[in-house]
């Protein structure tokens, strides 16, 4: 596959406001960890190269299991991820897939069992800067290094 367009220099401008949206993010007070694994959840389902490349190893290099990695394609059937963790993969994939599955109540209701409000919105709002991401780096073929 060939890279389409550098975002990163076509609109600085554009560039910035999502720059500024990841610093504000990882400043909400969840925990890296968690992010780490929505951030690799969301990129797996949007098919992005180069998100699913940085993010395993980001998580890798904050401590991450490679047994944890591997297995977050598959974390529902996976024993390795905690209540909270499931809670928020639930609704990586609910929001990632959003057209399909509409945020159900039961992914809500889970959330709302290990999230206050205020975290609650916070991980949407993390889910949703990964989108973003994942969309500018697939739709421009943004490739990780060889």
């Amino acid at each position: 596959m060939q890279p389409r367009i550098d975002f990163y220099t076509a609109s600085p401008d554009a560039f910035k406001a999502m720059l500024a949206l990841e610093t504000a993010v990882s400043k909400l007070g969840l925990e890296k960890s968690l992010l780490e694994l929505v951030k690799l959840r969301s990129s797996q389902i949007n098919g992005c190269a180069f998100c699913i490349d940085m993010h395993t190893a980001d998580a890798r290099k904050d401590g991450e299991t490679e047994r944890r990695l591997y297995a977050v394609t598959a974390w529902r059937e996976a024993p390795f991820f905690t209540g909270r963790e499931r809670a928020a993969l639930a609704w990586t994939e609910a929001l990632t897939r959003l057209s399909d599955t509409h945020a159900p109540d039961a992914d809500y209701t889970l959330l709302s069992e290990y999230f206050s409000p205020k975290e609650m919105v916070d991980l949407t709002v993390a889910i949703n800067a990964i989108n973003g991401w994942n969309r500018l780096a697939v739709g421009f073929r943004k490739m990780p290094e060889a």
